[in-house]
């Protein structure tokens, strides 16, 4: 199994897995291109598959392009969340989730794609500009992410980062998947 495909909430050592590979992923990368990138690849990733190829996953078990898209929109409500409260606090306390729950009892089967990454991509610009226009200062400020530990909001944004190349990754395996191209 992938360190990108733990189910539930993580272990120290599940946690600092995820962590690492998510940064080896972006490596001498500038996150905050990937992060303003993110939208636009989305949107392209919808234009390269049929509505009726959406709920097809690259395998069994696996997410289809509506969940992962449902997935990735939550996803940027709780670092909206986690970045304002990095910002604002002194060392807060950040709370994991679990996101097979929340794809269940969220509903993700019956997201909107279209209007999953509109709010996606309000949130991005929105956390973009709280992201670029950080002092060096605001980005060594930390929050204590109750699987992960202490992380600085600079740190933050390059999991941030990671963790949309996992996805966009997956969206074009599963795009090769349904469509054989």
């Amino acid at each position: 199994m992938s360190v990108f495909s733990a189910a539930g909430f993580l272990g120290a050592a599940e946690a600092d897995a995820y962590t690492a590979a998510l940064l080896h992923l972006v490596g001498t990368q500038n996150p905050l291109q990937i992060l303003r990138e993110t939208p636009a690849a989305l949107r392209s990733a919808l234009e390269r598959i049929t509505p009726s190829q959406l709920d097809t996953p690259e395998a069994v078990g696996k997410w289809s392009t509506r969940f992962v898209i449902g997935h990735l929109a939550d996803s940027e409500l709780v670092g909206a969340v986690r970045i304002r409260m990095v910002l604002a606090h002194d060392r807060p306390s950040l709370s994991p989730y679990d996101q097979d729950r929340w794809a269940s009892r969220l509903h993700y089967d019956k997201t909107d794609v279209h209007e999953a990454v509109e709010r996606f991509t309000v949130l991005r610009k929105a956390n973009l500009t709280l992201w670029g226009d950080a002092t060096p200062a605001e980005l060594a400020r930390v929050g204590v992410h109750a699987e992960r530990g202490e992380e600085s909001l600079d740190k933050m944004r390059r999991i941030y980062a990671g963790h949309d190349l996992v996805h966009l990754h997956q969206l074009s395996r599963i795009r090769i998947c349904v469509t054989g191209q």
